[in-house]
């Protein structure tokens, strides 16, 4: 009767664990993202935000669909924009974590230098290209670009 009470009381005390981690992890995950509604079938994203010339990650709701996707300023200046997603690893839905000048795959440890992302560098597993405009001091994405990475999220 003793052991079984230990392994009742062992049970409990795991699951009790696994719950805590698993909460843990969803809220760090949900914390590395910023909602962002559209005005007028647009985004806006102030530039100044992206001085720190770090990647700021954003998600945008279209119908119940959170539509992930991330902003970064590059070191001569320039906005990137792209999807927290690829072709090859969108499954997997862990998207990209910024290491110094590169973007790197959290599920194939792929690296992507920053100043390459754009229109010229898609497929495999290079960030999902996001087109955007530079307006004053906005980066301006248009909803209609972002539902077309709907298929990743």
């Amino acid at each position: 009767m003793a052991e079984r009470k230990r392994w009742v009381m062992g049970s409990g005390i795991l699951l009790v664990l696994l719950f805590v981690v698993s909460i843990a992890a969803y809220a760090f995950t949900l914390g590395k993202y910023e909602k962002v509604k559209a005005t007028g079938g647009m985004v806006s994203l102030p530039v100044a935000n992206l001085s720190d010339g770090k990647a700021h990650f954003y998600k945008f709701e279209d119908g119940g669909k959170e539509i992930a996707f991330f902003a970064v300023k590059d070191r001569d200046g320039s906005y990137k924009t792209a999807f927290d997603a690829c072709d090859a690893c969108y499954k997997s839905k862990k998207g990209y974590e910024q290491k110094g000048d590169k973007m790197n795959c959290k599920n194939c440890n792929q690296k992507f230098a920053i100043n390459r992302l754009g229109p010229n560098a898609t497929g495999g597993c290079n960030p999902g290209y996001l087109p955007h405009q530079l307006s004053g001091m906005n980066i301006v994405i248009r909803v209609d670009d972002l539902k077309g990475g709907a298929r990743y999220f």
